[in-house]
C-alpha cells in the first residue's frame, strides 16, 4: 500500500512530527507499505531514506511567526504530485489549505483513493483557550470559538475517515460536534530509552549546572519553546518549590520562545536551560539520569516526550487535562490543576516527598507498560488496509 502525506508540520528541523513521520516511515517499510511525504520546504527537492520512503519538499512560504515551518498555498504541485504518485490512500493533518486541497483533489479516471484526516492538534486549546483565558471563562470561550469546528466539519466532509493520536484529542473534538471516526494511539521507539540508562555521574553532574548537590531533585523539561507549552508556569512552579526542597530543572529544547524564557530564568540559580539533544543515545542517557520529567501544557494532544520519559523510568508531574493526563500513571506521578503554578509547585513537593526508592521502582514498572510506534503502526496500517478495501469495494459497486 502507497500513502501520500501532505504535511506541513513536517521540518528536518522539526520536533515529534519529524520524529514520528521517520519512525514510520521505516516501520511501514517493515511491514511492506511506502510511506511518500509531501513537506513545505525551502526549495523543491527530494530527499529519499534507506529502506523506503520519501520526503518530496515543495516550495513554500514560511510561517511567520517560526521559520522552521511553511505554509501552502498553491494547490497545483500537490494535486500534480498526487496524481503523479497514485497513492492508495492520501493523508493530511492541517486544517488550512492542505485540508481543502486533499478534499477537493479529483483523481484521474479508474483511481480509487482513501482520505483521511489526521487530527494531530487541537487548535482551539493551543491558541484561542490560552490568549483569552484571563478574560472569560473557558466554556465561554469554547461557545465563542465554536465556529471554528463549524469549519473543521465542512472540510471533514470530503474525507473517508477522521483519526485522531489518542483518547484526549478524541473526547476534545467530540465534545465540541466534531465528526472523529477512531483515535489511534501513538507509540514511541522504544528501544532507545531505558531505566538501566541511569548515570548517577552524569546526574550529579547536572545538578552540579543547577547550583545542587548530589542529594538534590532534578526535573527535566523538553520540548519546543512555544507558549502553549507554559515554560513560564514550570518555571515559575519550580522556582516556588525550590524555597522548600532542593529542586532543580534543566530545560532542553528551542523555539520561537527561547529568549522570553531566558529572560524568565535569568534570576533563577537552580534553572538552566540547554539546546535540543539530537542523539537518541545520548538523550535517553539524560533523561534517565534525572528523578522525573515535569511538563505543562493542558493542550499536549498526546504527550510523546511523556510516553519516553516514562520508558526512560522516569515519574512524571504533568497537568489533570490533555495527552499527558491520560498516560499517567498515579502509581509514580503526579498531577495538578492545570493552568496552576501553585498547583504544579505543591505536585513537585508531593514527588519528593514520596519514598523515592518505592517511587522509582513503580515508574520502572511502568516503563514496561509504554506503547511502542510499531504497535501504533501496525495497527493504523491494519486500519488503513481496511479503509482502502471498503473504498474500492463502495467504488466498485
Amino acid at each position: 500500500m502507497r500513502i501520500v502525506d501532505v504535511n506541513e508540520f513536517y521540518s528536518p528541523t522539526g520536533g515529534g512530527v519529524r520524529t514520528y513521520i521517520d519512525r514510520k516511515m521505516g516501520l511501514m517499510a517493515d511491514l511492506g507499505h511506502e510511506l511518500i511525504v509531501i513537506a513545505a520546504g525551502r526549495e523543491d527537492r527530494i530527499e529519499e531514506r534507506p529502506g523506503g520512503g520519501r520526503i518530496i519538499y515543495v516550495k513554500a512560504s514560511r510561517l511567520p511567526f517560526d521559520q522552521n515551518y511553511g505554509l501552502f498555498w498553491d494547490a497545483a504541485p500537490i494535486v500534480t504530485l498526487l496524481d503523479e504518485l497514485r497513492p492508495d490512500l492520501v493523508e493530511t493533518s492541517s486544517p488550512w489549505r492542505p485540508a481543502w486541497i486533499v478534499g477537493q483533489w479529483q483523481p484521474k479516471a479508474g483511481h480509487d483513493v482513501a482520505r483521511v484526516f489526521f487530527m494531530h492538534n487541537d487548535n482551539v486549546a493551543a491558541y484561542a483557550l490560552r490568549w483569552f483565558e484571563g478574560l472569560a471563562p473557558q466554556q465561554r470561550i469554547e461557545r465563542a470559538f465554536a465556529w471554528y469546528s463549524r469549519y473543521m466539519s465542512r472540510f471533514l466532509d470530503n474525507f473517508d475517515s477522521v483519526v485522531t493520536n489518542g483518547p484526549a484529542l478524541e473526547k476534545r473534538l467530540r465534545a465540541r460536534g466534531v465528526r472523529i471516526d477512531v483515535a489511534m494511539p501513538l507509540g514511541i521507539e522504544r528501544g532507545h530509552f531505558s531505566p538501566d540508562f541511569r548515570d548517577e555521574k552524569l546526574r550529579a553532574a547536572l545538578l552540579a549546572q543547577c547550583d545542587l548537590p548530589p542529594e538534590g531533585h532534578l526535573l527535566l523539561g523538553l520540548g519546543r519553546h512555544h507558549p502553549e507549552k507554559r515554560w513560564d508556569l514550570v518555571a515559575d512552579a519550580v522556582t516556588q518549590a525550590g524555597t522548600r526542597i532542593p529542586v532543580g530543572m534543566i530545560l532542553l529544547g528551542t523555539g520561537v520562545d527561547s529568549r522570553r524564557i531566558e529572560k524568565r530564568i535569568a534570576g533563577s540559580p537552580h534553572i538552566r536551560m540547554f539546546s535540543p539533544v539530537y542523539d537518541r543515545e545520548r538523550l535517553a542517557r539524560i533523561m534517565a539520569s534525572c528523578d522525573a520529567l515535569i511538563h505543562g501544557s493542558e493542550a499536549e494532544p498526546f504527550g510523546l516526550v511523556a510516553s519516553e520519559a516514562m520508558a526512560a523510568g522516569l515519574p512524571l508531574i504533568a497537568p489533570d487535562s490533555g495527552g499527558c493526563a491520560e498516560i499517567v500513571d498515579p502509581l509514580s506521578s503526579e498531577v495538578y490543576a492545570a493552568r496552576d503554578t501553585n498547583a504544579c509547585a505543591a505536585a513537585i513537593q508531593r514527588l519528593f516527598a514520596r519514598d523515592q526508592t518505592m517511587l522509582r521502582r513503580a515508574a520502572r514498572v511502568a516503563a514496561d507498560r509504554v506503547r511502542s510506534d510499531r504497535e501504533h503502526t501496525e495497527d493504523l496500517m491494519t486500519y488503513y488496509t481496511g479503509l482502502v478495501a471498503a473504498k474500492r469495494a463502495r467504488v466498485a459497486a
